[in-house]
């Protein structure tokens, strides 16, 4: 087995900074007792003022003014650690969150499927780019050693046990995870790295050290396995996201929404399912929350197609009063099934699928403006199809291309218009038992522009020919 640790060294910033969209403004996270506050994290531009870790507030206020302090959220925190369990399922179906602030995956069954590691690696730093997220990613034979040695390196890759052995001997003793009091008593005895401190007799180690101090040292060289909860995927999705401050602005909505959204395309990957209906909830300082309603005819989980559609349906609301926070449901989760393509498309860039154009319509036009056609028995062809909600199923056969694509809201008549007549006349005799008795010679028409139409002669007047619908 091959486990792959993914440490986040300030996802406590960067859970508050993915959520901002004003990255250069100075900001620090507080922490500590109300008597003494102290800087937990500073983002770059607050570093550029010569704020650091570990200040305390008054001396920061000493240094710089012009900086925003926010305090360290555990339930954001544990929320977005979650989240990114919820993206690690896609890629190996043994995830654990064992360490605070970091990911174990068991890659080695993954490897076939995602490629050789530089490239599952490459991969997965983007995807965590795209959140948002630093990260440092270490691969080695057991889930200890993975994390231990992600305290000191970044995209160090260890395939077996041996070499996994040797890359841990030069581990500083206090970075080895163990206990601080065992850590310090080491560090006296003059031993520095762990190949020193395994240079001891195991029975020396054994009479001077807590058990639990031996059990970490074999859990770290894989002579003892560390028991893992994994990660199981929930069937509902929950988001909720501070704005700080009063919003108005449909525009100003939608950096908030779309962090949302593409988080919630991260949980729907990861699940392997799409979303076919979701709720936001745009939360008032006083009133009820304002809700927004996104559904959809098929299972969907592209973050750009979701944020467009709750765009369509967001921009003709009227807001009752600013918005506070926003919150996002989804529980509507059923399988996806991608779109089958062509291998070889030639217009792969200009052509839109069907679904992704009927849902923007849906979106901006409202849901009663987009209908689908059912075919009718009936001869009569304005009798003969009728509007139905889409995805509506039929049992009528239709042979394709017998009938016009396009049906005129009222005939027109064929005056001064070059045309010639294609075939035999269909005739159509219907309609005698509900008052809407045609008699009618039916010929298919072409016009001096290659246009192919459908027109008919009313028998029981004569005369002219009437356009009635086009071919497509």
């Amino acid at each position: 087995m091959l486990w792959a640790c993914i440490v986040f060294p300030q996802l406590a910033l960067d859970s508050i900074l993915r959520e901002r969209d004003d990255p250069d403004t100075p900001l620090v996270l507080l922490g500590g007792p109300a008597q003494r506050r102290v800087l937990q994290a500073v983002n770059p531009a607050a570093a550029a003022l010569g704020l650091r870790a570990g200040q305390t507030l008054t001396a920061a206020r000493a240094l710089a003014e012009a900086f925003t302090c926010l305090e360290v959220d555990a339930k954001r925190i544990d929320a977005l650690q979650h989240l990114l369990a919820a993206w690690a399922y896609r890629f190996s179906a043994q995830v654990s969150l064992h360490y605070p602030r970091a990911l174990l995956l068991e890659v080695g069954s993954s490897l076939k499927l995602f490629g050789p590691w530089p490239a599952f690696q490459a991969r997965l730093r983007e995807e965590l780019a795209e959140l948002g997220l630093r990260q440092r990613i270490v691969l080695a034979s057991n889930p200890v050693a993975a994390r231990i040695l992600a305290n000191a390196h970044d995209g160090l890759a260890v395939s077996d046990a041996d070499a996994t052995r040797m890359a841990l001997l030069s581990m500083p003793v206090q970075r080895l995870g163990l206990p601080a009091d065992a850590a310090e008593a080491f560090a006296r005895m003059g031993l520095k790295q762990l190949g020193q401190v395994l240079a001891l007799p195991r029975s020396t180690l054994a009479r001077r050290f807590p058990a639990q101090v031996q059990l970490h040292l074999d859990q770290l060289l894989g002579l003892r396995s560390l028991g893992l909860d994994f990660y199981q995927p929930p069937d509902r999705f929950e988001t909720r996201l501070e704005l700080n401050f009063d919003v108005a602005s449909h525009q100003a909505l939608l950096f908030p929404l779309r962090r949302m959204l593409n988080d919630l395309a991260a949980f729907l990957a990861g699940r392997d399912c799409g979303v076919q209906r979701f709720r936001v909830y745009l939360e008032h300082a006083q009133g009820a929350d304002t809700q927004l309603d996104v559904g959809l005819l098929a299972a969907e989980r592209d973050a750009g197609m979701l944020l467009e559609l709750a765009r369509g349906r967001l921009e003709p609301l009227r807001l009752p009063a600013p918005v506070r926070n926003l919150r996002l449901v989804a529980d509507d989760l059923p399988p996806f099934v991608p779109q089958h393509q062509a291998l070889f498309d030639p217009r792969a860039q200009q052509l839109q699928p069907w679904e992704q154009l009927r849902e923007r319509l849906r979106a901006r036009l409202g849901d009663e403006a987009v209908k689908g056609l059912l075919a009718a028995a009936d001869h009569r062809p304005e009798h003969a199809w009728q509007a139905v909600e889409q995805g509506a199923l039929g049992n009528m056969p239709v042979a394709p291309g017998s009938r016009p694509g396009w049906l005129l809201a009222t005939p027109t008549l064929l005056d001064g218009l070059a045309y010639q007549v294609q075939g035999q006349a269909e005739r159509i005799e219907s309609g005698w038992w509900d008052g809407g008795d045609v008699r009618r010679d039916y010929y298919r028409i072409e016009t001096r522009e290659g246009l192919r139409g459908w027109a008919y002669r009313d028998l029981s007047q004569g005369g002219p020919l009437w356009l009635q619908g086009w071919f497509a």
